[in-house]
């Protein structure tokens, strides 16, 4: 098991009565990228702040690159980047002050921290502006500089909650071939989306979440042999596994009604 990054056993949260994650068991491997997908309310993102140590699991047990997020978390939390579906800034930062702040909270050496800033703000188109406060730029623009700031020390482990909400479709795709790139150099990477073709291009297997539950996961390839077709999207797929297609013939009708 020494080429699993990401690792989850038995993982449950509960809020009063409500069961939010119902004892998941999840694996994702060096260089891997993993989709989580789910309906809204699912569980996606209580399972990505556990993993981070943002929140305590009520039961069960989360690993990052072998160490417990709870028991061991400064080991864990010095290997993995996470970015959240609202990431704040510091709006009296400029976009390289803020790289400049989290390398050092990372304690890299200024000497390569600094020329991988200049490489991660250049690579996302942030050059140009890199000396302006981030409080004046538009929500996609901050995006980027937490996607950057989160690469900044070449984690094992990347945490993404809805990376592309606010991004452009160049960015999007710029995003994709990071993270394509960062899973070749071995990492494992978590990514959560409602974006399903772009899960569907990007990730080597997804996992699907209903009602806290992983109630199907494997490649599209495998999902679909799973699911008894061959030639289906993974949007199809999705639909049929969570009951979203009774919705989706429902609105079919009313259009034809109309």
């Amino acid at each position: 098991m020494e080429d699993v990054l990401i690792r989850t056993v038995q993982l449950t949260k509960q809020f009063g009565p409500a069961v939010v994650v119902d004892h998941l068991n999840l694996q994702v491997k060096s260089g891997e990228i993993f989709g989580f997908l789910g309906p809204n309310g699912s569980g996606k993102t209580t399972t990505i702040r556990m993993l981070t140590g943002l929140l305590d699991p009520s039961r069960g047990e989360a690993y990052i690159c072998g160490y417990d997020i709870n028991k061991q978390s400064a080991q864990a939390k010095a290997l993995m980047a996470y970015v959240p579906d609202q990431p704040k800034l510091y709006g009296k930062l400029t976009a390289r002050e803020f790289l400049f702040l989290m390398a050092d909270l990372y304690r890299m050496p200024k000497a390569v921290s600094r020329q991988r800033a200049e490489q991660l703000l250049e690579m996302f188109g942030l050059a140009d502006r890199a000396d302006e406060l981030l409080e004046g730029y538009s929500h996609g623009m901050r995006q980027k500089v937490v996607l950057a700031s989160a690469l900044i020390h070449q984690p094992r482990v990347i945490l993404l909650d809805e990376p592309t909400v606010g991004l452009d479709p160049a960015s999007a795709r710029l995003l994709k071939d990071v993270l394509q790139e960062m899973a070749k150099m071995g990492a494992a990477v978590l990514v959560s989306t409602h974006i399903l073709e772009i899960a569907e291009r990007m990730c080597h297997r997804v996992g699907i979440l209903k009602d806290g539950r992983l109630i199907a996961q494997g490649s599209p390839e495998e999902l679909r042999r799973a699911v008894g077709h061959g030639e289906e999207s993974l949007e199809d797929i999705f639909l049929e596994l969570t009951g979203g297609h009774e919705s989706a013939e429902l609105i079919r009708g009313l259009e034809e009604g109309e």
